[in-house]
């Protein structure tokens, strides 16, 4: 469901106190409302009256600067449940009102302003929206530099896997000292230990936009997180001097992190924050943003995905499924490779069973919140405008960049793979969840149907005998059905969670029928995968070789020369249905022919030819 939040505009009169209201609190700060990168006109600010800190009501510089005392440490991910979204009162007053009125129903708000007076009226009054009942909204005092929370905000952490929830933060990478400290004011508003990486041997610089968790130890940057922690320095300040090794054993006491996929930065997008081009929608998903052929950062983006599809898989050692979404040319100002504004659809942000949609204009817009609807179904997408009379996409940053949560105090973790599409129809589709809480689970229910409205079929799902992990089977289906699904857990404590959040809106679907894959399709009866094309083909570098199955399966795909000779195995192990990635490195190899098998136990499946020059 799409939901499209524009400003209230009743008359001339409103307009005018809209102007006037916008007018005032611009008044409010004492310098203009700055880029989300350091701008050359916030440097000459900052030389020119210096880094002065307010205070904020924080007597200690920064958090605890030693590793949390825990053993089980975890990250969690953006689409479990939040107990709190937060915003900085810094300029763009009518979006950020937006982003409150969508999320009071979702979850408590907390708004850091330097006038909470001014803010609460704002809020309380008819411009921009309506009024607002502020009944689940923190209005906090805090001196602020900038409105980019996401950058300076921290992270929620579990010390014991699903419990001793804190509070994660590291050394800001830009010269905003009363950014920087907003950790610990949120820290203590809600009674929280924050724990920092700002004291040597952890003094580690990162920044939020640059970082995303699947919730079970794993996480994504770009190498801006290598730049900025591996020596050197910039106009002002020192970065901090580490090895990789040291950078990821700070992230793993920290934050539980125990795999770091790194990619590299890209050209056009001047603060190197994967949120500008990346969405982790669950576990096993990553949305990525599409450009035109050859424009801007979209060879860097594809060569990233590719790298990261070819040495990753999910949590459960599955190839990641990829979502691509375009990314909208500036409306008369072009791609950013040619001084456009970074528009980008992923920098949207969860806001439980709500997902916060940078808009700009209907051309693609349209096709953005379809693509969105049919990846994350059930879910509420709203639509808040960043490009029209506040284009606060101009200075960087959209949705995702300007707020952030913190995740409730006792999540009920519940993870599952999705079924694939299959053609099996006499065997039952075995559904394995995965449910943790910290009082136990008690009970786990898996609800199916063939229809996206129900009625429902609840099946007991069977606890394998560690009480996390689940598993039920659905009935086998006849060709041509389509079924949905869902998983619900109750506690032991009484709580009640379902994966998807918003289910029976929200719901996993597989296709039981033929399988078309990429065009490919009509398998022999005993044929269960082929190849598509190579490329580059011939080769002289990093090469890709796409394998098709038409359903999961153990196989061996091996790169052979012309006497069949092995050189290589690109893969062993299980593959998923559908197309996979695979890669080899040609400039190794003597020019010539070469073959990829494909290969299961009873012999060869498939193969094709590729030319090393």
């Amino acid at each position: 469901m799409f939901t499209r939040i524009t400003p209230s505009t009743q008359g001339l009169f409103l307009l005018f106190f809209i102007l006037l209201s916008a007018k005032s609190f611009s008044q409010q700060v004492s310098h203009p409302v700055w880029s989300n990168n350091v701008s050359e006109e916030e440097k000459a600010y900052l030389l020119k009256h210096g880094f002065t800190k307010g205070d904020n009501g924080i007597s200690r510089a920064k958090g605890i600067e030693t590793p949390p005392p825990f053993s089980e440490l975890r990250t969690a991910a953006e689409w479990e449940e939040i107990e709190v979204l937060t915003i900085a009162w810094e300029g763009f007053p009518c979006i950020l009102k937006q982003i409150v009125a969508s999320s009071i129903s979702e979850c408590r708000v907390v708004v850091f302003t330097e006038n909470p007076a001014s803010t609460s009226n704002f809020l309380s009054s008819s411009v921009c929206g309506g009024a607002l009942e502020l009944s689940n909204v923190d209005i906090i005092q805090a001196d602020l530099n900038t409105i980019w929370i996401r950058d300076y905000g921290a992270n929620t952490v579990y010390g014991s896997w699903n419990d001793d929830r804190i509070l994660v933060d590291w050394m800001y990478n830009r010269p905003r000292p009363d950014d920087d400290i907003i950790p610990d004011v949120l820290g203590a508003h809600l009674g929280l230990d924050v724990y920092s990486t700002t004291s040597a041997p952890y003094n580690i610089m990162n920044t939020g936009g640059n970082w995303m968790s699947d919730g079970f130890g794993t996480a994504f940057e770009s190498e801006l997180v290598l730049d900025e922690n591996q020596g050197g320095s910039t106009w002002w300040t020192n970065y901090p001097n580490h090895t990789l090794a040291e950078i990821e054993n700070v992230f793993e006491e920290f934050l539980g992190v125990h795999t770091f996929i790194k990619m590299q930065t890209l050209p056009y997008d001047g603060i190197h924050h994967i949120d500008m081009h990346l969405k982790l929608l669950d576990e096993s998903t990553l949305m990525v943003s599409e450009y035109p052929e050859g424009i801007a950062d979209g060879p860097q983006i594809n060569a990233n995905l590719d790298y990261v599809l070819s040495n990753y898989t999910t949590k459960w050692g599955t190839p990641f499924n990829v979502v691509r979404i375009p990314s909208p040319p500036q409306l008369g100002g072009g791609y950013p490779n040619t001084g456009g504004w970074y528009e980008t659809y992923s920098n949207a942000v969860f806001v439980n069973n709500k997902i916060l949609l940078p808009t700009y204009y209907e051309q693609y817009d349209t096709t953005a919140i379809r693509i969105w609807e049919e990846a994350m179904p059930g879910y509420e997408i709203v639509g808040i405008d960043c490009d029209g009379s506040d284009p606060i996409i101009s200075l960087g940053g959209a949705i995702h960049c300007i707020t952030h949560s913190v995740s409730v105090e006792d999540p009920l973790i519940i993870s599952h793979l999705p079924l694939q599409d299959t053609e099996n129809t006499t065997d039952p589709y075995t559904v394995n969840g995965y449910l943790s809480h910290r009082s136990g689970i008690a009970s786990a229910t898996l609800s199916y149907s063939n229809s996206t409205t129900g009625p429902w079929t609840e099946i007991t799902m069977t606890d394998i005998g560690d009480g996390e992990n689940w598993t039920a089977d659905i009935p086998a289906a006849p060709e041509n059905s389509d079924i949905y699904y869902f998983i619900s857990g109750l506690a032991n404590s009484g709580k009640i969670g379902n994966r998807p959040m918003p289910a029976p809106e929200g719901w996993w679907t597989f296709h039981i029928g033929e399988i078309l894959i990429n065009g490919v399709g009509h398998f022999d009866l005993d044929q269960i995968g082929t190849f598509a094309p190579a490329y580059p083909n011939p080769a002289s570098a990093i090469t890709c070789v796409p394998v098709i199955l038409r359903h999961e399966a153990e196989v061996k795909v091996t790169l052979r020369d012309a006497l069949g000779r092995e050189i290589t195995v690109l893969h062993q192990g299980t593959l998923r249905s559908g197309e996979t990635k695979l890669f080899f490195q040609a400039s190794n190899l003597n020019s010539g022919a070469y073959i990829v098998t494909l290969e299961m136990e009873n012999g060869k499946v498939a193969s094709t030819r590729v030319m090393i020059q």
